[in-house]
């Protein structure tokens, strides 16, 4: 069962990453008009106003099949330009 499981998940994850996306581990994921969203996105020069879209807080990618992530597994749209671990744009959960 186990190593159908590990197929299956490793199929999903590298179908999410090939559509564009990167798979996160973020400790929250909260909608882009929410204050501490707009606190962190203000810290690195993002404009977020008029959007609204799930965003990722205390993000970090997700580079090894397996990787015990504490927070929600989400797959976010690769950014133009990396923000460290604060924040990642559009993500969406990954429920499996």
């Amino acid at each position: 069962m186990f190593s159908k499981l590990s197929v299956v998940v490793v199929s999903v994850l590298a179908t999410l990453v090939a559509a564009g996306g990167s798979t996160q581990c973020c400790t929250s994921v909260q909608n882009s008009d929410s204050s501490s969203v707009a606190a962190v996105a203000a810290l690195v020069g993002l404009d977020l106003s008029g959007l609204n879209i799930p965003v990722g807080l205390g993000c970090s990618p997700i580079t090894v099949v397996g990787n015990n992530c504490g927070g929600t597994t989400v797959t976010c749209d690769a950014p133009e330009k990396q923000w460290g671990s604060l924040i990642a744009i559009n993500c969406i959960p990954i429920t499996l």
